[in-house]
């Protein structure tokens, strides 16, 4: 019989798992889903649907990890390529994650300074910088990841309250949305922002954050906390698209408070900056956290300066926190950085799913009863496919601006960019069911 997770339990476990809410709920989705709905309407909703269920596929399995082994993902990385000719994998995956981490990080410092700004109109910005500075390096110093969950968890539910409120007081037709939540559509310059959508949910970090904090809980626990914590994600985020409807012209913050006062008045502006910066804070803190966390389990190797209030533990989450305040010390524009980041965490996110695919069909790392079954294997095939996918095409897009005699080359880069994400699908594929169906054999025979 499966086990029942209690009310007290289950909610306990949302409240602590909303911490990867927290952690994608930042600027990046205020300011990119919003962007979205002012510029494509509600075009673009599938993506978010995409984005959070691929979420729960791949936050489940990278916590899974933990609960199975006792050891987080990055552990389990570092054991499983210790002795192999791959052995230097931990330290490329590392600095992979720990620079998307820095460029998510300037865009959480610019864009909860930016709603700081909203609701204390005449500080000057360097001094609201420090203060947040301050404040994010003092939770952090703690080494308490329950309590920064927690406080992170009670903020995004009273975020994402605010946002879904004014959500429903827009004018949009039901009939749309579930058609445009389901059915995909490619506007014309709308790949950069449908791989910052993705980017901005399933967070590449959030899969070695959940992993490591995920010690103690049981496999249903586990389940449910992270499945419920991010739907409520993903509402909040089309909640945001949905407000983006209200903007007439060109996207900018002060358009998106000129438009929501039409729905609300001159608490538009109080209510907008407070979940910028609310977002931005969550995201601040999680960002290095996860940077830390990432370093510690796939390089630390159970040395004492890794832990928690270890020196080099410390040293990650303090490089990461300094790159942000000092983006925004140095006043760069922060819609443009925060766009960029999501794009680039949707970059890295095809290269993350590799690596958890191989290690959640690994029989020697695993339980039989803990590996992925044949159904979650496609489902995670399915979610690299499009990422992968969308991730080659934003970057060729990208480089258009700069050479534009690659426009001409478009045509020819589809087909190539089918049969280049099609050859790593047969790949991996082959590497999971054939290990699959040999393993099976090797059970019937003995």
């Amino acid at each position: 019989m499966p086990k029942i997770v209690s009310f007290r339990k289950g909610l306990a476990s949302v409240l602590f798992w909303s911490i990867i809410s927290a952690a994608f709920i930042g600027p990046g989705t205020v300011t990119t889903a919003s962007n979205a709905g002012a510029v494509y309407g509600l075009d673009l909703m599938w993506a978010l649907t995409f984005a959070t269920i691929a979420t729960i596929v791949l936050q489940e399995a990278a916590a899974r990890v933990t609960v199975a082994s006792g050891k987080s993902l990055g552990q389990i990385i570092a054991l499983k390529y210790a002795n192999t000719k791959g052995k230097q994998l931990p330290i490329a995956l590392f600095l992979a994650v720990a620079f998307g981490c820095a460029v998510y990080q300037a865009g959480n410092i610019l864009g909860a300074v930016s709603g700081l700004l909203f609701l204390a109109t005449g500080v000057p910005q360097a001094w609201l910088t420090v203060a947040l500075g301050l404040f994010c390096g003092a939770l952090l110093w703690t080494g308490n990841p329950r309590l920064i969950a927690n406080s992170l968890g009670i903020a995004v539910f009273g975020m994402g309250i605010a946002f879904c409120w004014l959500a429903a007081k827009t004018d949009f037709s039901w009939v749309e949305l579930l058609q445009d939540s389901f059915i995909p559509t490619f506007p014309s310059g709308s790949s950069l922002l449908i791989i910052g959508l993705i980017g901005t949910t399933i967070v590449p970090y959030n899969l070695f954050l959940a992993s490591g904090i995920g010690h103690g809980q049981d496999l249903r626990e586990m389940q449910l906390g992270v499945v419920i914590a991010v739907l409520l994600g993903g509402v909040i985020s089309a909640a945001l698209l949905i407000v983006g409807l209200l903007i007439v012209g060109n996207y900018s913050y002060e358009a998106l408070i000129a438009a929501m006062e039409t729905k609300l008045g001159t608490y538009a502006t109080t209510l907008f900056g407070f979940g910028l910066f609310a977002a931005g804070t969550c995201s601040a803190i999680t960002a290095p956290l996860a940077a830390a966390i990432t370093g510690r389990d796939l390089l630390g190797n159970n040395q004492k300066s890794w832990q928690v209030r270890g020196f080099h533990f410390r040293l990650i989450w303090m490089i990461v926190l300094a790159i942000g305040l000092t983006c925004s010390l140095l006043k760069f524009q922060p819609i443009p950085a925060i766009i960029l980041a999501q794009a680039i965490n949707g970059l890295l996110l095809p290269v993350v799913s590799v690596v958890l695919i191989l290690v959640m069909n690994d029989k020697t790392l695993l339980p039989a009863v803990y590996l992925n079954s044949r159904l979650s294997n496609i489902a995670i095939l399915f979610v690299f496919g499009v990422c992968c996918a969308l991730g080659l095409d934003s970057i060729w897009k990208a480089l258009e601006n700069p050479f534009p005699v690659l426009k001409n080359g478009r045509a020819v880069f589809f087909w190539i960019n089918l049969l280049f994400t099609g050859a790593v699908l047969v790949w991996l594929s082959f590497q999971i069911f054939s290990k699959s169906a040999n393993s099976e054999t090797e059970v019937r025979e003995g």
